[in-house]
C-alpha cells in the first residue's frame, strides 16, 4: 500500500509538472497583434521585411504608413501634423478593433506612440520604443532634442526636406514631412499609461558603447527614470532594414519584459 502511494504521488507530481511546463511553453509562444509605427519621412514600407519575420513567426502585424508619408505622400501637406499622426494610429486600432496590441515606434514614431497610449491605453498589451523619441508630457521633438532644426536638413515652405532624397529617386523612399509634427507637443498624462509595460531599445553602432549613448540620450534617460526594461541591439538608426530578422527576433522577446519601479518623476 506504502509503495502505492508513493508512486501515486510520483505520478501526479509528473503530471502537474508536465501541466506546468506546457502552459510555460504555451505563454512564451503566443501569437501577438503587433502595430508598428515608422520614423520621420519614411513610411510603412521601410518595416516590410522585419514585418514579415513577424508574420512568418505566426503574429499578426499591422504596419501604419503615417498621413502624407510613404504610399500617402499624395496627402502630403504643411497641414499636417503630429496630432494627424496620432489620430492614424488609434484610428487603426479602433477601426481594425484591435486588443492586447504589442505598439512598436521606431524614430519619430516614439511620439506618435506616445499620444497613442495617452488616447487609448486600454487597447495595449505593451509598448516598444525602438530608437525612438521618448517625450515628456507637453514636449515637442524638437524640445526633446534641444530645439533647432535635426541636421541635414532643410525647411521649405513649412516642410523639412531631407538630404538623402534626390529628384528622381523611384520609391520606395523618404518624402518631406511637415515641420508641424516636429513643433508640436504631446500629451503624456493619462495615469492609465504608468500600469503599462515598455521597454526601450537603443541601437547601438559598432563604434559606440552603450555608456556614451546612453550620457547624451535623453530619451534613454527619460525611460530609465521611468523604470522601463532597457535593452539594446546592435547597428545603425536603421537596425531594422539592417538586421530585420534580429529586431524582429527582439521585439518578440521584449513582450515579456516587466517595468521597474519608477526612479524619478517625468519632468518637462
Amino acid at each position: 500500500m506504502k509503495k502505492y502511494l508513493i508512486r501515486l504521488a510520483a505520478l501526479l507530481f509528473v503530471s502537474v509538472f508536465a501541466t506546468g511546463v506546457a502552459a510555460f511553453a504555451a505563454d512564451t509562444s503566443a501569437k501577438q497583434t503587433f502595430v508598428v509605427v515608422h520614423g520621420a519621412t519614411a513610411g510603412g514600407w521601410e518595416w516590410k521585411r522585419a514585418g514579415q519575420c513577424l508574420t512568418d513567426d505566426g503574429h499578426t502585424v499591422y504596419r501604419v504608413t503615417l498621413t502624407g508619408l510613404g504610399e500617402r505622400m499624395h496627402l502630403n501637406g504643411p497641414h499636417i501634423d503630429l496630432q494627424t499622426h496620432i489620430n492614424d494610429v488609434v484610428n487603426t486600432i479602433l477601426f481594425e478593433d484591435l486588443h492586447d496590441v504589442v505598439l512598436t515606434g521606431h524614430s519619430y514614431g516614439g511620439m506618435v506612440i506616445t499620444g497613442v497610449i495617452d488616447r487609448i491605453p486600454e487597447r495595449i498589451k505593451h509598448v516598444v520604443y525602438l530608437d525612438a523619441a521618448v517625450p515628456n508630457d507637453g514636449q515637442s521633438i524638437w524640445d526633446l532634442f534641444g530645439g533647432g532644426n535635426p541636421p541635414n536638413t532643410n525647411i521649405v515652405d513649412g516642410m523639412m526636406q531631407v538630404s538623402w532624397v534626390k529628384p528622381g529617386d523611384k520609391p520606395p523612399h523618404s518624402v518631406a514631412q511637415s515641420i508641424k509634427c516636429f513643433n508640436q507637443p504631446v500629451s503624456y498624462k493619462n495615469p492609465a499609461t504608468l500600469a503599462l509595460p515598455v521597454t526601450y531599445v537603443a541601437f547601438v553602432p559598432k563604434d559606440q558603447s552603450a555608456e556614451e549613448r546612453a550620457k547624451k540620450d535623453k530619451s534613454w534617460q527619460n525611460a530609465v527614470a521611468r523604470g522601463w526594461t532597457i535593452r539594446t541591439f546592435p547597428g545603425h538608426h536603421v537596425a531594422h532594414q539592417e538586421d530585420p530578422r534580429g529586431v524582429a527576433t527582439l521585439i518578440e522577446q521584449s513582450v515579456n519584459d516587466v517595468n521597474k519601479p519608477a526612479t524619478a518623476p517625468a519632468q518637462k
